[in-house]
């Protein structure tokens, strides 16, 4: 076999058999297949795309391409959710404690923020004490005990998809549906669970900016998961907007805490009770959907689920009294207001210039080697549809470092777009895909 032959198959179209996926894989992560080649093969695949077959054939060549995490010592179905990335995406500091608290066995790995995308290893930081290094007996031992543990990604997992990336990134080929989907559930299949709840984000604030790309992205990570037999179920939601009201590591932590109290936003809460119900069914924890939805809501009525995060908290070194106290968060040294110039309504809000504002005020990384503010932020006033007057305050600025401060309140300012009239609604959950098809709202 020859790397120049299966680079000019893929670019006349054709598919590459499942023998040749794995002859690639293997041959450049071993340092035999040179970045030139596998940039050529890249853009091949850009342009020719590649089956269902291909695709899931290629998932599991990167999995196998390094170690795979074993949670069969775990007892139950172990159910993982991934979601695509977006602005104030605190899902899973609500979902991992809800789901949790109905019994399901959450092992989760996660890893850190880059860019305009929070991490949810920063956002648990922000909590006194907590860590994440934590060793695989111990990771195990405590999701046995109270279903629940989140550690950061091994070095070793999916070593080929950190080099597909790296070279993906370079070469304008980031962009393409089958490398996207392998990329995303390789990690999740190399993780260990048993089932996968997909959020897979459309809107400015989004990878996929138009539903119909995030519907295709989505429908092609359920087909890896149902050729790769585990159970998955993909959401498209909304990411025209910043979910829930908060941006930035202690800040979406409170949001967090505030959900699983039962006074959090309403986008936030409907889309976790969304996903979480998704994750009770694999793990045959409700019959159907909506009995799923019902005994969540019921867990956040009861009080459980803000008991299950300060079990969470204590297991892995976190001080649990900051749960009934969020001001014991890292606090800002200034709160600097953005206000409307105008009267009217909220048309739009540009999720990508808050995520990015948030970044220059400290609460993301540029680079990898950015060091956070776990303090600071953005907390928003208004949201899409809200009525505002002239003067009001539209966005609150959490402030250490003040050095980018004018540029970030002219960028939060023209994130948001007012008009006379209210905008028409659109939805949070634009539809479900399964393996039995797609289904929109």
């Amino acid at each position: 076999m020859r790397m120049v032959d299966l680079i000019f198959k893929k670019r006349e179209g054709y598919e590459l058999l499942a023998e040749e996926i794995n002859f690639i894989i293997k041959g450049y992560v071993a340092g035999e297949i040179p970045d030139y080649q596998m940039s050529a093969l890249a853009m091949s695949v850009y342009f020719q795309g590649m089956n269902e077959r291909e695709t899931a054939d290629l998932t599991m060549a990167i999995v196998n391409s390094g170690e795979q995490i074993d949670l069969s010592p775990i007892a139950g179905i172990k159910v993982d959710k991934h979601s695509t990335g977006g602005v104030g995406d605190t899902t899973t500091l609500v979902l991992g404690p809800l789901v949790a608290a109905a019994g399901v066995p959450v092992a989760k790995m996660s890893g850190r923020g880059l860019g305009h995308t929070g991490g949810t290893i920063d956002k648990l930081e922000a909590i006194e004490g907590f860590h994440v290094e934590i060793s695989n007996q111990d990771f195990i031992d405590q999701v046995n005990q109270i279903n629940l543990a989140v550690i950061g990604q091994t070095a070793n997992l999916t070593p080929a998809d950190k080099m597909l990336y790296a070279l993906r990134d370079v070469t304008a080929t980031v962009d393409s549906i089958p490398l996207i989907a392998s990329s995303i559930m390789s990690k999740k299949i190399a993780s260990g669970a048993n089932g996968i709840v997909l959020d897979v984000k459309t809107g400015r604030g989004a990878f996929m900016k138009t539903p119909e790309k995030s519907f295709e992205l989505a429908k092609a990570m359920v087909d890896i998961g149902t050729l790769t037999k585990r159970n998955t179920v993909a959401i498209v939601s909304d990411m025209d907007q910043p979910l829930g009201y908060a941006i930035g590591n202690s800040l979406e932590v409170k949001e967090a805490i505030d959900t699983l109290n039962g006074n959090g936003p309403k986008d936030l809460q409907e889309l976790c009770l969304t996903l979480g119900a998704h994750m009770l069914v694999l793990a045959e924890k409700a019959t159907d959907f909506a009995a799923g939805y019902a005994k969540l809501q019921e867990i956040i009525n009861t009080g459980l689920a803000i008991e299950t995060l300060k079990d969470f908290v204590k297991a892995q070194g976190g001080n649990p009294g900051l749960i009934d106290n969020p001001e014991l968060l890292p606090q800002a040294d200034a709160k600097i207001e953005v206000l409307a110039e105008q009267d009217g309504y909220v048309q739009r809000i540009n999720a990508e210039e808050i995520g990015i504002s948030a970044m220059l005020l400290g609460a993301g990384r540029a680079t990898k080697e950015s060091k956070i503010d776990l303090a600071v932020g953005i907390l928003l006033n208004k949201k899409v549809s809200d009525q505002v007057k002239k003067g009001e305050s539209l966005a609150v600025l959490y402030v250490n470092d003040q050095s980018n401060l004018t540029t970030v309140k002219e960028r939060v300012q023209a994130a948001y777009t007012i008009t006379a009239n209210p905008p028409k609604p659109t939805p949070l959950i634009y539809g479900i895909v399964t393996k039995n098809g797609i289904t929109k709202n």
